[in-house]
C-alpha cells in the first residue's frame, strides 16, 4: 500500500462558510436501515491489524481532543440552478470502503433515499468513485446498495453510477486468482496475500457472487460530467490507457475479460499510485495534462484520504497517528482550484462524503 507524506504538525484550519453546493448537510433525525448486521472476520492473517476508526480522534484515556477541522475553499462562481427538464442535480459519493452504515446516513442526509433506503431523489445523477470494499464490515452490502439504487435510479429518471477502484481490482483479483503468483516489480507477490494485508474482510469474499464480480469487472474507470472530470484515483496513470475517456474505459474492462493475472496486477498497481497532483508546481500540470486529454475543467477523485494530502496523517494504520490528525468536514480543493479530493477517511474516523457538484467546472 502507498503511503502519504510524513505527519506535520497539527494545525487548526478555520471554518468557511458553507458553499451552495459542497455545503455539509444538516442534521438528520434518526435514520434506521434493515442491513443485516455482519460480524467482523475472527481472524487476520500475520501483521495485518484492521482499522480502528476511532483512534485517531480519541485519546488513550477515552476524552475527545481538540482536533483541526478541514474545510473546503470556497469556489468562485455559485451553484447554478438546475435548468428546467435539463438533468437534474449532481451527486458525487467518495469512498465507502464498506461501511455500509454511514453510506446510508450520509446518502439520506442529502435527500438522496428515504427512511427505507430507497431511492428518493427523482431525475438527481449519483456517482460513486468507487472503493466499496475492504477495511469496513460489509462491502458486498455496499455493492448490494449501489447496484439496488442504480435500478431504481433510472426508474425515477436519474441515475446512480460507479466507477472502478483499485480496491475492485484488488477484490476482483482475490476472487479470479487467489494464491496464484504475479510478478509485482519487486518480487513475486499474489493477490489474495495483497488484497488481506489491505484490509480484505473475509466475510466480504465468503458473501461475493457471480454477479457482483460481473457488476464490478464492467465498471467504469472515468467520466466526464457537468466539466467535472471523474476519477477514482489521483494518478496520470489513465494515461497509459488511451487518448479519452471512451478508450481508457475500454481498455480497463478488456483486460478484465483477459483473464490474465499479471496484466490485472499491473492495472491494480498503476490505480493505486496517488499524490500526482499534490506537488504545489508539478501538481495542476498533471491535472491539466489529463483535462487536456480527457476533456473537462476540474478532476474530482477519491482514493488518497484528504488527511494524507494535507500531510497531517502519515498511513491508514490508526496506531501511525496517535497524536491525530485533522477532522475532515468537506472535500478538499487544491492543484490551483483544479482537483476536488473527495475521500474523507472513513477508515480513519473521518467522515464519508457525499457531496452535490456545482453545474459547471
Amino acid at each position: 500500500m502507498t503511503q502519504g507524506a510524513g505527519q506535520g504538525p497539527v494545525r487548526t484550519t478555520a471554518a468557511v462558510p458553507p458553499f451552495p453546493g459542497y455545503a455539509a448537510p444538516p442534521p438528520m433525525p434518526a435514520y434506521a436501515h434493515a442491513a443485516p448486521p455482519v460480524e467482523p472476520p475472527s481472524e487476520y492473517p500475520p501483521g495485518y491489524t484492521p482499522t480502528a476508526r476511532d483512534l485517531p480522534v480519541i485519546g488513550q484515556g477515552g476524552a475527545p481532543r481538540d482536533v483541526p477541522t478541514v474545510k473546503l475553499t470556497p469556489l468562485t462562481d455559485p451553484q447554478a440552478a438546475p435548468v428546467p427538464g435539463g438533468p437534474g442535480p449532481l451527486f458525487v459519493v467518495g469512498d465507502v470502503h464498506g461501511y455500509l452504515d454511514e453510506l446510508y446516513e450520509a446518502l439520506a442526509a442529502q435527500g438522496l433515499i428515504d427512511a427505507n433506503g430507497q431511492w428518493a431523489a427523482g431525475n438527481a445523477r449519483l456517482w460513486f468513485l468507487g472503493d466499496f470494499t475492504d477495511r469496513g464490515p460489509d462491502g458486498v452490502g455496499v455493492i448490494d446498495l449501489v447496484m439496488r439504487l442504480s435500478a431504481e435510479a433510472a426508474a425515477a429518471g436519474g441515475y446512480c453510477k460507479a466507477l472502478m477502484g483499485n480496491h475492485e481490482l484488488l477484490l476482483i483479483g482475490a476472487k479470479r486468482f487467489a494464491d496464484t503468483p504475479v510478478h509485482s516489480g519487486a518480487g513475486t507477490a499474489s493477490f489474495q496475500a495483497a488484497w488481506l494485508l489491505n484490509g480484505g474482510q473475509r466475510t466480504d469474499m465468503e458473501r461475493l457472487q457471480d454477479h457482483h464480480m460481473q457488476w464490478m469487472s464492467r465498471l467504469d474507470a472515468m467520466a466526464e460530467e457537468d466539466g467535472h472530470l471523474l476519477v477514482h484515483s489521483d494518478t496520470t496513470a489513465y494515461l497509459d490507457y488511451g487518448d479519452s475517456i471512451e478508450a481508457v474505459n475500454d481498455a480497463v474492462t478488456e483486460a478484465l475479460q483477459r483473464n490474465d493475472p499479471d496484466e490485472v496486477w499491473d492495472l491494480f498497481r498503476k490505480f493505486t499510485k496517488r499524490f500526482a497532483f499534490r506537488d504545489d508546481e508539478a501538481g495542476p500540470l498533471a491535472v491539466r495534462e489529463l483535462l487536456d486529454t480527457y476533456g473537462g475543467g476540474r478532476i474530482v477523485h477519491g482514493h488518497s484520504p484528504i488527511p494524507y494530502l494535507l500531510g497531517e496523517v502519515g498511513t491508514e494504520d490508526a496506531d501511525s497517528d496517535e497524536d491525530g490528525g485533522p477532522l475532515v468536514d468537506g472535500p478538499h480543493l487544491y492543484a490551483d482550484g483544479l482537483a476536488v479530493a473527495m475521500d474523507g477517511g472513513v477508515t480513519m474516523a473521518g467522515k464519508l462524503l457525499v457531496v452535490q457538484l456545482p453545474l459547471g467546472a
